[in-house]
């Protein structure tokens, strides 16, 4: 965890700062958080998580399809987003920020910034970790709080994750920006009927702003959409990489990609929006 990301972490229990004391942190209450061998900062508290992790082989192929590069064009506008809020530093944290994929281009494109990846897959926090050298990651489940500091961040990263208007304000400071990325809504449209997904909501968009309308201004959004030519494997893990793959019953989605062509084309069709949040 690099320095200047731990300064700005607080305990998810008293909200108090962290300082590492051994292989593991420590707030000046006592409450204590072990660092795991692969490098992430555990930060989960309480009963289960309210949510549902990402498993090892969802990781994996996930990343790599990331690093096939069909989502490189994404991840710039990303990162070209993001650059004003961080000329001059700052943390930029991620949350539900997977393998830090995009967390790590933001940063290539930010040299003064650090950042933190926030998920709640150990599968995925332990890719996390090192995605970056000026990243840290820790283990939080954000429907129940962040574990940053108040005004602690620059930039927050809401790719494809859950949100939650109060705290990212709370987090976030003053002058930061919030990027948020949603499906279009033809996004995956060729896969939608042939592997039997989830199709996005119609009024998605409009269910964003109502939950961020309270806390943030919309200062601007694009629309991002790209033409893949996908090998059939990566539509499969394409396909699994939304809420799709906790639909279907295991080997369904491969049983109904053994149909498709080989590759398959596909349009992906991404919503960037950029908010400020109300004083």
């Amino acid at each position: 965890m690099p320095a200047p990301v731990l300064a700005r972490l607080a305990c998810p229990h008293c909200g108090a700062g962290l300082e590492p004391v051994g292989n593991a942190v420590r707030c000046s209450s006592g409450h204590a958080f072990d660092v795991a061998k692969e490098g992430y900062l555990g930060l989960l508290t309480g009963a289960k998580p309210t949510g549902t992790a990402d498993s090892a082989d969802m990781v994996r192929d996930r990343q790599g399809f990331q690093e096939a590069g069909h989502y490189d064009p994404l991840a710039a506008r990303i990162a070209e987003a993001a650059a004003p809020a961080l000329a001059d530093g700052g943390l930029v944290a991620d949350i539900g920020g997977g393998t830090g994929y995009y967390l790590a281009r933001v940063l290539d494109r930010s040299p003064q910034a650090c950042g933190l990846g926030l998920d709640l897959s150990k599968y995925a926090l332990r890719r996390a970790a090192k995605a970056h050298p000026r990243a840290g990651a820790a283990a939080c489940d954000a429907w129940r709080g962040l574990p940053l500091s108040d005004g602690a961040a620059s930039v927050l990263l809401n790719v494809f994750a859950p949100r939650g208007a109060e705290e990212f304000h709370r987090v976030l400071g003053p002058d930061g920006l919030l990027v948020v990325v949603t499906p279009g809504p033809g996004h995956l449209g060729e896969l939608v009927e042939a592997l039997g997904m989830v199709s996005v909501d119609a009024r998605k968009e409009e269910r964003l702003e109502e939950t961020l309308a309270t806390r943030f201004e919309h200062a601007r959004g694009e629309a991002l959409d790209l033409s893949l030519s996908l090998p059939r494997r990566d539509a499969v893990t394409v396909a699994g990489m939304g809420p799709s793959a906790r639909h279907l019953e295991a080997g369904e989605l491969e049983r109904r990609a053994a149909t498709l062509p080989d590759p398959v084309e596909v349009t992906a069709s991404f919503r960037i929006g950029l908010y400020r949040p109300r004083h």
